[in-house]
């Protein structure tokens, strides 16, 4: 796939992860105790054969640009092509709103027009998944489509997605219907927020979007062009995590710990990648007790933990306990203290004795180094 331009759209207008991304970008939010969401496309886009990887940023940029670094991990360290970070190039006021994901599109306009690439493929960041992207290039290519978008059939799952694009195809696979959040889910096929098309029809669309004065790309892009255009869907039937809401950002962390999602998660068609740091393996003391739990480099743990995900740097004192929960990096539970159903952001103590208990279902989030 050297003919294919990769772009990574991680622009959230109507996040639902406020009180996780109020500090860092979509893309940078941490998952899996090691990995950032935005690891996991950039992941699939390398292992499919894509060698120019340009990323859209707007708020909080940078927290990814952090992560990502030269794009070492990844391979795309290059002179030519490789990793490129595609901020919007105007300056805005604090009173300015932006109007749609769009804005950035056609400040960088420049970038996709003088990319070598035939190809490209626009992808969100929420999305989790391992999948080879050459698949969906043949199927493009065999029906000589405009636009192919992959698509999971999610079943009654579908109702537990907050933010969702519901779409319907024919028998022949194309696309005639296709809504933002519906009030009603009318089909259980739900966009994964991937398109793939000729670059050419990229910038002709941007262009006549901006022109009319409308900035949203999946809307103004691809929905209002669905008959004037042949939009066609490929269906993916692995694995999908959709990171929507808290409540699902807190599922799918969960999901980690069943042994066969992780292993198709992060090993199905390639290696998922992410930043390097270096720090020892993790140090288990004489009175730690740990039960089904991903536990990252650097850690420390003296206390108990149980069906929990640790991130790096992250030390658990003698008699504290940590129940269904996610740890952030360098976040302290102190002796004694307890913690469940709970999300601790980064650099959070929790202090001695001290009780936290969130629900099962909504649990309870504390922000970035407060302390507790």
């Amino acid at each position: 796939m050297k003919n294919v331009l990769g772009i990574i759209n991680n622009l959230d207008e109507e996040s639902n992860l406020k009180e996780i991304t109020a500090n860092r970008s979509i893309g940078a939010v941490p998952f899996g105790g090691r990995y950032r969401l935005i690891d996991f496309i950039l992941s699939n886009m390398i292992n499919s054969g894509v060698q120019n990887v340009g990323v859209l940023l707007q708020n909080n940029a940078r927290s990814v640009m952090a992560h990502l670094r030269s794009g070492k991990e990844w391979g795309l360290d290059r002179k030519i092509n490789g990793l490129n970070i595609l901020p919007p190039n105007s300056i805005k006021t604090v009173d300015d709103i932006p109007k749609g994901d769009l804005e950035n599109f056609y400040a960088n306009i420049d970038y996709f027009s003088k990319a070598s690439e035939k190809y490209v493929i626009v992808c969100s960041s929420n999305f989790l998944f391992n999948m080879d992207f050459k698949k969906v290039l043949k199927h493009h290519i065999e029906k000589n489509a405009d636009i192919t978008i992959i698509y999971k059939d999610f079943g009654k799952d579908i109702l537990n997605h907050n933010k969702k694009t519901i779409m319907e195809t024919d028998k022949l696979g194309r696309v005639f219907r296709m809504e933002v959040n519906p009030q009603k889910a009318y089909s259980s096929k739900e966009s994964m927020e991937v398109y793939l098309m000729e670059k050419y029809l990229l910038v002709d669309l941007i262009n006549r979007c901006i022109s009319r004065g409308v900035y949203n790309f999946k809307t103004h892009c691809i929905i209002h062009n669905l008959r004037a255009l042949k939009v066609y869907g490929y269906e993916y039937k692995g694995y999908v995590a959709n990171i929507d809401s808290v409540k699902n950002y807190y599922k799918y962390n969960m999901d980690l710990l069943n042994v066969d999602i992780a292993t198709e998660l992060f090993t199905k068609e390639g290696l998922i990648y992410t930043s390097v740091k270096d720090q020892p393996p993790v140090k288990y003391m004489e009175t730690a007790q740990v039960k089904n739990s991903l536990i990252a480099n650097g850690s420390i743990i003296a206390g108990n933990v149980e069906n929990s995900i640790i991130s790096r740097g992250v030390k658990v004192e003698k008699g504290a306990y940590v129940k269904d929960s996610i740890i952030m990096e360098n976040s302290l539970v102190q002796q004694c203290a307890k913690i469940e159903n709970v999300i601790l952001d980064k650099e959070v103590t929790i202090t001695k004795n001290m009780t936290l208990i969130g629900g099962k279902y909504y649990p309870l989030i504390i922000e970035k180094k407060a302390i507790i």
